[in-house]
């Protein structure tokens, strides 16, 4: 299957070459480019990448609102948020507007290339530990404690989901929430795909996001 690719920076240099890197793969095709937020909105409405690569600050229609925004309108496009050192404060916004996740624009070819098929497939492209460590760092953005809302969400959980739901809020890989919970790993896989579908979540990451913001993990 053919990953078709959406890029958006601002950037047309950028652009450029990760059109030229994603061009090489047998696997991806770019059908798209856009140089604002809100062309991407655009363009992702038409096109229907499987994969967008977002840029954060653009002129504009800014990349964190231009998630928000295709989420909402192309779900099934999964959006991979590209950032620099000095933006990382914008991470969690945008991984709480929908994105699968985050990569520095300095990453190697080989790393956003295997991210691309991460996401493609449906997976978060940062690791658990990764998120963890940027929601401790920026958690006065994390809203404050449940709601009822949250709550009523929470109570579709069996006791069991919840506890694998806070071992994900901590950051632990499956295999590690297994060895803690003396469970098998497929069954860990197994409660964690329950625990998106009950808590309406698109992927691990934001599991990790809901489980921080309902207060089932307090950061240090």
């Amino acid at each position: 299957m053919t990953i078709r690719i959406l890029i958006v920076d601002d950037e047309a240099l950028l652009r450029m070459a990760f059109s030229t890197v994603l061009e090489a793969q047998p696997d991806m095709a770019p059908v798209g480019e856009a140089a604002d937020g809100a062309q991407a909105v655009r363009l992702a409405r038409e096109l229907r990448p499987d994969v967008v690569l977002m840029d954060v600050r653009m002129p504009g229609t800014d990349g964190i609102e231009a998630t928000r925004q295709i989420v909402a309108l192309s779900p099934r496009s999964r959006v991979l948020i590209l950032t620099t050192f000095d933006l990382d404060e914008y991470a969690f916004a945008g991984l709480d507007a929908g994105a699968s996740g985050f990569l520095l624009k300095n990453t190697r070819p080989e790393e956003l290339l295997g991210a691309i098929r991460s996401v493609a497939a449906g997976d978060a492209v940062v690791s658990p530990r990764v998120t963890r460590r940027l929601l401790e760092r920026f958690r006065p953005h994390i809203p404050d404690g449940r709601t009822a809302e949250r709550e009523e969400r929470l109570g579709r959980l069996s006791a069991r989901e919840r506890e694998v739901l806070v071992q994900v809020g901590r950051g632990l890989s499956n295999a590690e929430i297994a060895a803690a919970l003396h469970l098998a790993e497929a069954t860990v896989k197994s409660h964690l795909g329950r625990i998106l579908q009950k808590l309406e979540l698109r992927d691990r990451i934001q599991a990790v996001v809901f489980a921080y913001e309902s207060r089932l993990i307090h950061p240090a």
